[in-house]
């Protein structure tokens, strides 16, 4: 199982940390990722965290300004978010995979969702 948390409204320029907490399962050895969806639009790769910490991945959209990070004591993946812009507002999602991969379809559980809402 995996629970999102963290997320809510802000302003353009404001930062957020998500939070993923896994749990029922050995979620340390899977890599970790965080999609998002805006309304409307396909669900996007977002991040991904192999299951040692490295190598990460960014969409392009995020590069620079969103930093993936797991502690894998805690069973937990975070999604640091700074200078948040209009763009990013979307559900984000956590997910787990067993291989390396940036596809939805690729991912094997995914958590509900949290919403980030960021206001110009």
């Amino acid at each position: 199982q995996l629970v999102e948390s963290g997320g809510g409204l802000v302003q353009a320029g404001d930062s957020l940390r998500l939070s993923c907490a896994a749990s029922g399962r050995a979620f340390s050895s899977y890599v970790m990722g965080w999609f998002r969806q805006a309304p409307g639009k396909e669900r996007e790769f977002v991040a991904s965290i192999y299951w040692s910490g490295s190598p990460v991945y960014y969409a392009d959209s995020v590069k620079g300004r969103f930093t993936i990070s797991r502690d894998n004591a805690k069973n937990t993946v975070y999604l640091q978010m700074n200078s948040l812009k209009p763009e990013d507002t979307a559900v984000y999602y956590c997910a787990a995979a067993q291989r390396w991969a940036t596809s939805v379809g690729l991912y094997d559980y995914w958590g509900q969702g949290t919403q980030v809402t960021v206001s110009s």
